[in-house]
């Protein structure tokens, strides 16, 4: 068990020779998995989710997470589009639904730091709440037909091949697993994760801390749905359903804990390539696409369980000392 947990405690490392096996056994099980076309496909598919799980991993650091961030993403990408329709320009329709995604991030944190609400109730209620308006203004409704300067956004490609998105998640995991690293501000999240009293006996300001991570985190929830609305060329009122769960699952699988106080950017960003290649080698062997969704269940209960074994010692060491 020792060894076991030995292991589990690398999960960066642990993720990352599980990819590599992947990829061996799927360029052997499907000729087309290893074709660009195929692979620049996959990179696509895991950008947005990419994006996302940069801000979920730092609230999993700080010992909270967002139920709402899928509902974000369809409302700010139907606001942006409802701006762009009655002739607001391109910039500054991004901006306001950037602004959208900032206040929805201080409302939960609010509610999170200061009412003291349970962060599972307050972004589920969030969750229900913003998809509910998304329903209200659109009425179910595609909104389509976005200007060309809107759609470069999401849709241009560098070389005439890589797609702007998969550059952005780039840009963000890098700057942001960097920035988690080393940048005082978000290690205190470390602190305020692993012991919220010790931190606040120790001079940090944990409540900003909280409410500033969920800004972030609908930030990027709110980038998201503009890119993945650019790149659709279109708004849906159903978009993002049911990505929080992808999310969350794609971070727990790369180390960060349920309990707070650990997880890494990089290590988010594993996660949600495995998760892709898992759907990805699903459809080239022609697994039937409604199994997808009873696959994301089994691996979010496989890496709650990991979590569980991997931090198991803390927990004893919690009992003792109450």
């Amino acid at each position: 068990m020792r060894f076991l947990k030995g292991i589990i405690k690398q999960r960066e490392f642990v993720i990352f020779i599980i990819v590599i096996t992947s990829f061996i056994i799927m360029s052997f099980s499907s000729p087309v998995f290893l074709s660009g076309r195929n692979l620049l496909a996959l990179l696509l598919s895991l950008s947005i989710e990419s994006i996302i799980a940069v801000g979920m991993v730092i609230l999993f650091v700080s010992g909270g997470f967002d139920l709402s961030v899928g509902s974000v993403l369809g409302f700010t990408g139907v606001i942006v589009a409802m701006l762009l329709k009655v002739g607001v320009p391109t910039y500054l329709s991004i901006l306001i639904a950037l602004l959208t995604g900032g206040v929805i991030g201080i409302w939960n944190g609010f509610v999170v730091a200061k009412l003291k609400i349970n962060a599972f109730v307050t972004t589920l209620a969030s969750l229900s709440i913003i998809r509910g308006l998304t329903y209200i203004l659109t009425r179910g409704r595609n909104i389509a037909v976005l200007p060309a300067s809107f759609k470069a956004v999401g849709q241009t490609r560098i070389g005439n091949m890589v797609q702007l998105p998969i550059i952005y998640a780039i840009i963000f995991v890098v700057v942001g697993d960097i920035m988690l690293r080393n940048t005082r501000f978000l290690r205190q999240s470390y602190y305020v994760g692993g012991n919220e009293k010790a931190a606040k006996l120790s001079g940090i300001n944990v409540d900003n801390i909280i409410i500033i991570n969920f800004v972030i985190t609908s930030l990027l929830a709110a980038f998201a749905g503009i890119v993945y609305t650019s790149r659709m060329g279109s708004a849906s009122a159903q978009a993002g359903s049911g990505l929080e769960l992808k999310v969350i699952t794609a971070v727990i699988l790369g180390g960060a804990s349920l309990q707070g106080g650990s997880g890494s950017v990089f290590g988010a960003f594993l996660g949600v390539f495995l998760m892709a290649l898992i759907y990805n080698a699903l459809t080239l062997l022609g697994v039937d696409i409604y199994w997808q969704q009873f696959v994301v269940g089994m691996v979010l209960i496989i890496a709650v369980i990991i979590d569980t074994l991997g931090h198991s010692d803390r927990f004893k060491f919690k009992r003792i000392s109450q």
